[in-house]
């Protein structure tokens, strides 16, 4: 009678996304961290960052990078939403990265006050979501999970390009 249990709780186990997608969505896990994930989500981008700036990647680069993981991101994301019904569960923190890429192509330095400044205006404006950031954000698909942070990121970038040049 045991053994009969452990195969029927085996076959009710519930499923998680594949390793490879968690991986991704959940940006090496960063997004998995129980408090303030997408903090966390973003701090883990900076890496990305200087591997970006050291393999000398241009505007060009990045923007192709960025409409990749974006397209790729949201296709992810809507599977996974529609197979598990989430929405916008907080351990998916790919849109963060897409978010901090965005501002950071506003500079493409990598000293620490320019990427004090990406961190703090991009997670500032993806905590407040001014419109159509919070339009997107209520959205109950992948596009609305992901182009929040677009929008978040392109606020970010005006504002820290602008601090660029003021400073």
């Amino acid at each position: 009678m045991e053994q009969t249990n452990v195969n029927y709780m085996k076959e009710q186990k519930i499923q998680n996304p594949p390793f490879l997608t968690i991986l991704f969505l959940s940006w090496f896990y960063s997004g998995k961290v129980p408090r303030a994930p997408g903090t966390f989500g973003s701090l883990a981008t900076l890496p990305l960052i200087y591997l970006l700036h050291y393999l000398q990647f241009n505007i060009y680069h990045l923007i192709t990078l960025i409409v990749v993981l974006f397209i790729v991101s949201v296709v992810v994301t809507e599977k996974v939403q529609q197979k598990y019904g989430l929405h916008d569960p907080q351990w998916i923190v790919i849109d963060e990265v897409i978010g901090m890429l965005i501002t950071w192509g506003f500079l493409m330095r990598v000293d620490i006050a320019s990427l004090f400044l990406v961190f703090a205006f991009f997670r500032l404006f993806d905590i407040i979501k001014i419109w159509p950031a919070s339009y997107f954000d209520r959205l109950h698909h992948g596009i609305g999970t992901i182009t929040d942070d677009v929008v978040s990121g392109l606020y970010a970038g005006i504002v820290v390009k602008i601090c660029s040049l003021i400073f």
